[in-house]
């Protein structure tokens, strides 16, 4: 579908714009590509963004400059607005071109504008893994990735073209970087993925966690430093316990996950794997009455 040049001898020709350069992801990506072969330009909307944007050194354009000629549009924009912003830009797009989001949800509702020649491609960083070994001071302080610490990546291309593939991928594995490997899925399973698996579930968690926290110390009484300690030390085992079988629960622990789940867990918890539920938490995330898919 596309008139792309093999990807392997076009890699310093390649034009890559970002739109909603001033934002925090948008920011994040061209970091990285600012140091890339590639011819990048950036175009923000916001008066604070466009300074943020000029005090790292790069140069403002507007959106159509941006999106004119370009192999590759990325958009760094919030999602609530992705559906809007396209409308704009894909019309305006070369034949051949992808545009590449950064999050499956606008993607799955079917928000985004489309064409026939032009590539949709959504890929979503992994962040840098608990069983990570990090080496450096670099890598130690690089929680979120795309700095030092290597991750990988979850992307959906809903095209099957090697060439385009083989584009996006350069362009994800740059603005990610460094990049271990990027996994290619549907764009439904990006989307149970993120938010269904690592939101809905992990990143509640995590904050269940931080309320527990602070019910033990604020309530019960325990000293923070002490409980801090405990809680983030059995953290990591609890994850490597559960998620590499590195050392088996005992018995009285077993007993206790039990009764946590009894009074904590409801029994239908697995409803969030459902393509309604699905539907519905995405729907709710991109402040729309339903999605289009």
């Amino acid at each position: 579908m596309t008139d792309l040049a093999d990807p392997t001898t076009r890699t310093g020709t390649l034009t890559v714009a970002v739109i909603g350069a001033g934002g925090k992801m948008g920011m994040r990506v061209s970091r990285n590509l600012q140091r890339s072969p590639f011819t990048v330009r950036y175009a923000e909307s916001s008066p604070a963004g466009q300074e943020r944007v000029r005090a790292a050194g790069r140069d403002v354009v507007d959106s159509a400059t941006a999106v004119d000629g370009a192999d590759v549009v990325v958009l760094a924009v919030p999602d609530v607005v992705l559906g809007t912003v396209s409308q704009d830009l894909v019309p305006r797009m070369k034949d051949g071109s992808i545009l590449l989001t950064l999050d499956p949800a606008a993607a799955y509702a079917g928000l985004l504008a489309s064409r026939d020649d032009v590539a949709q491609a959504v890929a979503h960083p992994c962040h840098p893994s608990v069983f990570l070994e990090r080496r450096t001071d670099e890598e130690y302080a690089d929680t979120f990735g795309g700095i030092a610490a290597p991750q990988e990546v979850v992307a959906a291309l809903e095209v099957d073209d090697e060439i385009v593939r083989a584009v996006a991928e350069q362009v994800i594995t740059t603005i990610y970087a460094p990049v271990i490997r990027v996994h290619w899925v549907s764009v439904k399973q990006l989307a149970v993925l993120e938010p269904t698996l690592v939101e809905t579930i992990a990143c509640m968690v995590g904050d269940l966690l931080k309320e527990a926290l602070d019910e033990t110390v604020n309530v019960v009484g325990v000293p923070a430093e002490a409980a801090r300690a405990m809680l983030w030390g059995h953290v990591g085992i609890a994850l490597t316990n559960a998620l590499r079988g590195s050392n088996p629960f005992s018995e009285a622990c077993h007993t206790a996950m039990a009764y946590g789940r009894e009074s904590i867990v409801r029994d239908d918890w697995k409803k969030v794997f459902r393509d309604d539920e699905l539907d519905t938490v995405i729907a709710r995330m991109l402040k729309i009455d339903s999605v289009r898919r």
